[in-house]
Formats: C-alpha cells, sequence, structure tokens
C-alpha cells in the first residue's frame, strides 16, 4: 500500500540574492561571448576615472555584477547563497536590495576617488552580508562573540592584506563592504529595540 506523497516545488526562497546572482551569471556569459568586451566597457569601475566619459557614472554600480572569470564568480556566488538568503530573511529584500545598491555605489565612488587599479566583482557586497549576518541572533545589551570575531578576523585580514600583499584583489572594495555592513547591522539593530520602546 502506497502513501501518496506531497508534491514538492521549487521555491524562489531569497528573491534579491538569487536574482543578484542571476544576474551576475548572465553578465559573465556575455563577457565570455564578447572576449570581455562587454565587461570591460560596463562592468568595471575604474580608479581615477575620465568624469567626462558618460559611462563613467553606471560603472560606479555596474561594477558589483562583473567578475573576472568563472572562478571569481564561483567564490563569491558560493559565500553569496550560503549567508545572503539568511540576511535577506532577517533584513527583509527590499531593505537588502537597498543595501546592496547602496554598498556597491559607496565602493565605487570611493574606489574612484582614491585609487587608481578598477574594481570588479561580488566580493564587497559578499563581505557586507557576512557581517550583517553576525548580527542576525543579537540581542540588546549583549555584543556576540561572533560578531567580534567576524569583523577582526575577516577586516583584520583585508587591512593586512591590503598593506603587505601585492595581488589583483581589491581589499580595499572588500573593506568597504564589510565596514558597510557594520554600519547597516548597527542601524538595524539600534531600529528594533527602538521601536520595542
Amino acid at each position: 500500500m502506497s502513501k501518496n506523497l506531497p508534491s514538492k516545488k521549487l521555491a524562489y526562497n531569497s528573491p534579491v540574492i538569487l536574482t543578484y546572482a542571476v544576474i551576475c551569471l548572465i553578465v559573465l556569459i556575455v563577457g565570455y561571448l564578447t572576449g570581455d568586451f562587454t565587461t570591460r566597457l560596463l562592468f568595471v569601475c575604474y580608479g581615477h576615472p575620465n568624469f567626462l566619459d558618460p559611462l563613467t557614472y553606471p560603472r560606479l554600480l555596474l561594477h558589483i555584477f562583473g567578475h573576472s572569470g568563472w572562478q571569481h564568480f564561483t567564490n563569491n556566488m558560493i559565500m553569496m547563497l550560503l549567508v545572503g538568503p539568511i540576511v535577506e530573511e532577517r533584513y527583509g529584500s527590499w531593505n537588502l536590495a537597498i543595501m546592496i545598491l547602496a554598498t556597491g555605489l559607496g565602493t565605487g565612488i570611493l574606489n574612484s576617488l582614491l585609487f587608481s587599479t578598477g574594481i570588479i566583482g561580488a566580493s564587497g557586497i559578499v563581505f557586507m552580508l557576512i557581517i550583517l549576518s553576525a548580527f542576525t541572533n543579537m540581542r540588546k545589551g549583549e555584543i556576540p562573540i561572533t560578531l567580534i570575531l567576524v569583523t577582526v578576523v575577516y577586516l583584520g585580514q583585508e587591512i593586512y592584506a591590503g598593506l603587505t600583499v601585492n595581488d589583483n584583489i581589491s581589499h580595499f572594495g572588500h573593506l568597504i563592504g564589510g565596514l558597510f555592513g557594520l554600519g547597516f547591522g548597527t542601524y538595524f539593530f539600534k531600529k528594533k529595540f527602538e521601536n520595542k520602546a
């Protein structure tokens, strides 16, 4: 005697994170098909850019959708798909979308003004999500040890690497993403308890 098992359907459980990942994948594929022409044209935020170039301004944000290759993309997406849904559930899709856009734009503007090197990829967003995830179980009057450890390890590592390692990784982008995460997490934590008062 067989029992009818309930049918299961796929759930688009984290719309902002999943949509972001799909956009990044499409940008990567189109980049491969065009020999990276579209990636270089639209999805790299160049340091000290020509502000008379009209493409300079969309690049300040669009860089978060581009990746330098498959390995770069998969490294970012694995972390994003692990941490992102928890953050999206905790803060809400609308708030997360605003935080992603603000972090991307802020990173792009600062990189353009301060550095001569370009920036590309979702790494800053991933670092923001990692820091935000450490706030998820925070209670009033407590500072979780996990928040301290995540902040010290990730941000400390990026400061150290940025000062001592000469590679093609934008440690500045990671650091700014983490700082945005720390700022957003603190803001929403305070707001949560102000609303309860």
